[in-house]
């Protein structure tokens, strides 16, 4: 995530328009460090994001502010990203309850994304995250997650190798 990464990200825009241009992202992380570094990625390449440090809050900005992608950690103080998608699922889609969605954690093994994914996220997405992947987790959300729910499929999980 470091010079080369902007660098990258920076080209990329120099060449064309980004992934993530125009995408409304919600990331929901209790460290703040998280948030930041997390929003700086998905800023420089085009995504619109909003950050909030609670699943409480992030059940009010869902539906306030309607993202296209959901991306949330699972072990926060008081609620968590569990409660959280049970929250969202059970909302009718007119007030999000259909938004894509990935866990964002530091949780690994296969045990823990089949949980993610039977719980009702589309992406289980790995703590220590690469540049490359979180970007094209989120892209993948925004670009192909509505079709995937609508013929009862998933999306593939996303892997964190470094890039």
């Amino acid at each position: 995530m470091g010079a080369d990464g902007d660098m990258r990200s920076g080209a990329g825009r120099l060449g064309g328009s980004s992934r993530l241009d125009g995408v409304r992202v919600l990331v929901v992380d209790d460290a703040p460090y998280v948030l930041q570094v997390v929003r700086d990625i998905l800023t420089e390449d085009g995504a619109q994001v909003t950050t909030v440090s609670s699943a409480e809050e992030a059940l009010l900005a869902l539906q306030w502010g309607r993202p296209d992608v959901l991306l949330s950690d699972l072990a926060m103080p008081g609620k968590g990203g569990y409660w959280l998608i049970q929250q969202v699922r059970a909302l009718p889609p007119a007030r999000g309850g259909v938004t894509p969605a990935a866990a964002f954690t530091a949780l690994t093994g296969p045990e823990h994304c089949a949980s993610v994914l039977r719980a009702g996220f589309q992406l289980h997405v790995e703590k220590p995250v690469g540049l490359d992947a979180l970007i094209g987790a989120v892209a993948l959300l925004a670009n192909g997650s509505a079709r995937s729910r609508s013929n009862g499929s998933t999306i593939q999980e996303v892997d964190s190798p470094d890039s």
